[in-house]
């Protein structure tokens, strides 16, 4: 019989192993558990400076371009606690409180640890949790438990089969979380770069820059760069049309040139000239059938919620929580398929889930696994609905606002699996006097799936419809003068930079909706996203201006990145090795930076001026035997000598003021000494509120 300490990643992932084991402290086939949790990431690197030697320190602090690249042998590769604000006390806590803990608690007699943190593809579980083991000093052994998701089966299935990762330099998940850790600390020289220079052209912005950031939002400038230099060219070319409004038409490969487009609507009408009207032959019927779109993944989710005003922050936030009450499945997972047990594990759940969204149960008669859609190879499997079904969907609200769309898109796509194929009429003819002209398309025959849920229209980027016009075909077609032009680039949205990156295959879904929420973060976000459409902020502008043309902002390259940091967790590559890219990324995109920096005002105009902060009048006077200098007004009030007179005497003052909403209210306080962001000062402090 072992004991085991079990570490979870967080206190809601804690209380599910509670719940799957029977108890905080039990036993569990035979071994004795404890169950503890970690709060995410409890240990975070050092900054450069600190982690090289004392006369080092100076150039690895610096942001002068001078001092890069970085000799990365210099570093010690450091961590520290992690400073975080406690959203209950609103006070900032250091994570060592909870590591001295978990430390005191490792010294009770356990045989082993038990990393039993998310299984995700990234390594993050397991590096966070090697983070904490490190800092409490641990030199016992360590075991892996790897679980599907936090249902109290994948628990107990996972708590059966632990793996020995006692020597964590053999442990690959690890080791490729932390050359992704250590590669993203290495490429801040990239930001120092960008920073740097854009600040000498009189931007005072902070250029973030890195593998999936830079990518982003170099495709979302360079596609609004090219809206924003659009002008329609028109073209004539002469087509076919017939009574029922089929249209024949040549056509050639993409990008050929086309010989009977003419620029000028008089060219086009001389070469009408030579057709008349023709007879419609060669009429062929088809009948063909469409298998269900693919399982979205998060990044797929995200795009199809992002037009009804969910940004990514928001889906990325509510999924969590819907996870870890069991009611979707794992978030940040890599899987596009789902493994035949995860299948029978919802089957018979569906007529419920149906019933919940609003599917029509009698369309789910293909109740076989799909070998599209079923594999025997994969993890944690597609997103999908999870084993708690809720009451009803209203019930769902409590996880966040996109709550009920995100389980209602989820459930329909996952259920369109089990409809039976689309089948439709694939129709093609030609004329005949000019059999050059054809035409193709379909005609819905049973919709099936498409009833239920049609995830390619869902995720199309594009506005093209394959089905075409109904009615009977000809008997002739009339030649006509059809007016086309360019097509003029479509707006970024959520959706297009999420088709974009998968087409690259640029990071996992779940990675590319939480870089996308990061950028858009705060006073120093990169871009906006506003219904699902994309826009670039000033610092994303200087941001996108800066990597044009480097290795950081090219998909290529970042997807070789992401191909390395799994060859790392193979075992195919070293971690110092890897980190040779970050050297030689660095040393080809600086000269380049360099010289977009140049072009940054004759490419965005002259920075803006930041505005100028409103200095509040100061005044002099004794408080409680202590001459002390204080604002002479408070959110707008200019105190006067009495008010002034009282507050110095240690009085009650009032006077109307506004909301920051504008609303009316008395304001009544008095002096006191305060604190804002570690410095102390006097100034009239506002009563606190009577709670009732």
């Amino acid at each position: 019989m072992a004991n085991y300490l079990i570490i979870t990643e967080k206190p809601s992932a804690a209380q599910n192993f509670v719940k799957a084991l029977g108890g905080k402290v039990g036993s569990f086939e035979g071994n004795n558990f404890n169950i503890t949790n970690l709060r995410g990431h409890v240990m975070t690197l050092k900054e450069p400076e600190e982690m090289v030697a004392p006369d080092l320190q100076k150039a690895y602090k610096s942001w002068t371009l001078k001092y890069m690249p970085w000799n990365l042998a210099d570093f010690k590769w450091q961590r520290t606690y992690i400073r975080s604000r406690n959203l209950r006390t609103g006070k900032s806590e250091s994570s060592k409180k909870l590591l001295d803990e978990l430390k005191a608690e490792s010294k009770k007699g356990y045989d082993a640890l038990v990393i039993a943190t998310d299984t995700d593809p990234s390594g993050e579980g397991d590096l966070l949790a090697w983070e904490a083991i490190d800092a409490i000093g641990w030199k016992g052994q360590v075991l892996r438990a790897n679980f599907m998701d936090e249902s109290p089966k994948s628990i107990k299935a996972a708590m059966r089969d632990l793996t020995d990762v006692t020597d964590k330099n053999q442990h690959g998940a690890y080791l490729k979380g932390e050359s992704r850790n250590r590669w993203d600390c290495a490429s801040m020289q990239l930001t120092r770069i960008a920073t740097t220079s854009a600040k000498k052209a009189g931007y005072k912005v902070v250029a973030r820059e890195g593998r999936l950031k830079s990518v982003i939002v170099w495709k979302i400038y360079e596609q609004l760069e090219a809206i924003k230099n659009y002008v329609r060219t028109p073209y004539y070319e002469v087509k076919f049309k017939d009574p029922a409004g089929h249209v024949f038409g040549r056509v050639t490969k993409d990008g050929d040139v086309i010989p009977w487009r003419f620029a000028t609507k008089d060219e086009g009408q001389a070469d009408m000239a030579q057709y008349h009207s023709s007879a419609v032959v060669n009429e062929k019927h088809q009948t063909r059938t469409q298998a269900p779109g693919r399982l979205l993944d998060l990044a797929g989710l995200a795009a199809v919620l992002a037009p009804r005003g969910y940004a990514s922050k928001e889906v990325l936030a509510t999924y969590q929580k819907m996870y870890e009450a069991q009611v979707v499945s794992y978030p940040r997972t890599e899987d596009k398929t789902v493994t035949p047990e995860q299948f029978n594990e919802l089957l018979p759940l569906v007529d419920r889930i149906a019933d919940l969204v609003g599917v029509d149960k009698s369309l789910l008669t293909h109740r076989q696994p799909r070998p599209t859609h079923v594999k025997a190879q994969g993890a944690h499997g597609a997103n999908r609905p999870g084993t708690n079904v809720p009451a009803d969907v209203q019930s769902l609200k409590k996880y966040g606002d996109s709550a009920m769309a995100i389980y209602e898109v989820l459930a329909k796509n996952y259920l369109a699996m089990l409809a039976e194929d689309y089948v439709y009429d694939h129709v093609t003819a030609e004329l005949q006097d000019y059999p050059n002209f054809k035409t193709a398309f379909n005609l819905p025959i049973k919709l099936n799936f498409k009833l239920v849920y049609d995830s390619y229209a869902a995720t199309r980027v594009d506005d093209d419809d394959e089905d075409g016009q109904a009615g009977a075909l000809g008997p002739m077609a009339d030649p006509y003068l059809h007016e086309g032009a360019n097509k003029k680039p479509q707006h970024p949205s959520t959706k297009w930079i999420m088709a974009y990156l998968e087409k690259h295959n640029v990071g996992t879904g779940a990675t590319r909706v939480s870089t996308l929420s990061e950028m858009g973060k705060g006073q120093k976000a990169m871009l906006r996203e506003a219904k699902g459409k994309l826009t670039l902020t000033e610092t994303g502008n200087v941001s996108a201006v800066m990597v044009k043309g480097t290795w950081i902002a090219s998909p290529k390259i970042t997807k070789r990145l992401f191909e390395m940091m799994d060859e790392v967790g193979e075992f195919k590559m070293t971690v110092p090795k890897l980190l040779e890219s970050v050297t030689q990324v660095v040393e080809h995109d600086m000269p380049i930076m360099v010289a977009n920096a140049e072009a940054l005002q004759a490419t965005l105009g002259a920075p803006k001026p930041k505005p100028v902060r409103k200095v509040s009048e100061k005044t002099t006077g004794t408080f409680k035997g202590e001459e002390i200098t204080f604002a002479k007004e408070w959110s707008g009030h200019k105190f006067t000598d009495e008010e002034i007179t009282k507050l110095l005497a240690g009085e009650e003052i009032s006077f109307p003021a506004k909301s920051k909403r504008g609303k009316d209210y008395t304001a009544v306080g008095k002096m006191a000494k305060q604190t804002f962001k570690g410095s102390t000062f006097y100034g009239f402090k506002l009563n606190p509120k009577d709670r009732k």
